[in-house]
C-alpha cells in the first residue's frame, strides 16, 4: 500500500428507509486508499457497490461513520461546502456517462471547471487537450446523440479529468459498452489515472478489470473484504 493515506472510509454505515422497513446496505465499512494506488471492488448486484461509491464522492452521506479525504473530514461539511470540495477534488465517472444532451463534447468536459469558477479561455483550451488525449479531436462539437456508447464514455473520462482531481472514481464504466470497446475503455482510463499517478477507486463485476488494481475487495453483507 502506498505510503500516505489519500482516503479513509471509517465504520461507515448506510442505511434507507423503505416504507417501515430501514434498509441497512453498508453495515460498518472501513476503507484506506493511498496516493497513486488503484483499488477494484466487487461484489453481487444490489450488495452496496454503487451506494458506496457515492459517499466516497461526497454525492451522499452516511447514516453513521466518518469519510476523510487527505485528513479533511468530509462528513463534518455543510452541503455547499462539500460539493464545492468534492467537485474540485474528486471525480466519478458513471456506467451511464450522465453527459448534458443539450451541450457539446466540449462544454461537457468543461462543466465541472465553469462550476469550480475557472477561466473559460483556460478551461477550452484544457478540455481540447483531454478529448484530444481520449482521441476524440474531430468530436469537439458532437452532442451525445451523435456519439457511440464508447465515445460517450471517453468523453465523460475527459470530464473527469479537467479539475485536475487526485482521486477519480469509476463506477461500472464498462457495464454500458461491448467487450471490446471495454477493453479499450478500460486501457484508457487506467493510462490517464494510475499511469498519472492519480488514485483510482473502480467497482466492477468483471474479473479482469478487477485484477488490474492494486488491490481488489469484495462487498458482501454490508462489508468489505479483502
Amino acid at each position: 500500500m502506498a505510503e500516505k493515506a489519500l482516503l479513509e472510509a471509517i465504520t461507515v454505515e448506510r442505511e434507507f428507509l423503505d416504507g417501515s422497513r430501514v434498509l441497512r446496505v453498508l453495515r460498518g465499512v472501513d476503507l484506506c486508499v493511498g496516493q497513486g494506488e488503484s483499488v477494484a471492488i466487487t461484489g453481487a448486484s444490489g450488495a452496496g457497490k454503487s451506494t458506496l461509491l457515492h459517499l466516497l464522492a461526497g454525492l451522499d452521506r452516511p447514516t453513521r461513520g466518518r469519510i476523510v479525504f487527505d485528513s479533511t473530514d468530509l462528513t463534518a461539511m455543510n452541503d455547499q461546502t462539500l460539493a464545492r470540495f468534492c467537485n474540485r477534488t474528486i471525480a466519478i465517472i458513471f456506467q451511464f456517462y450522465h453527459l448534458l444532451v443539450e451541450f457539446s463534447s466540449l462544454e461537457n468536459v468543461m462543466m465541472p471547471g465553469l462550476i469550480a469558477g475557472k477561466s473559460r479561455s483556460a478551461l477550452r483550451r484544457r478540455a481540447t487537450e483531454l478529448l484530444e488525449a481520449v482521441g476524440l479531436g474531430d468530436r469537439l462539437r458532437h452532442r451525445p446523440s451523435r456519439l457511440s456508447g464508447g465515445e460517450q464514455q471517453r468523453v465523460a473520462i475527459a470530464r473527469s479529468l479537467i479539475n485536475d482531481p487526485a482521486l477519480i472514481l469509476a463506477d461500472e464504466p464498462t457495464g454500458n459498452l461491448d467487450a471490446e470497446t471495454g477493453e479499450a475503455i478500460i486501457d484508457l482510463l487506467w493510462r490517464e489515472t494510475v499511469g498519472r499517478g492519480r488514485t483510482l477507486i473502480i467497482v466492477t463485476h468483471e474479473t479482469p478489470i478487477a485484477q488490474r488494481a492494486d488491490r481488489r475487495y469484495v462487498l458482501a453483507e454490508g462489508r468489505l473484504r479483502g
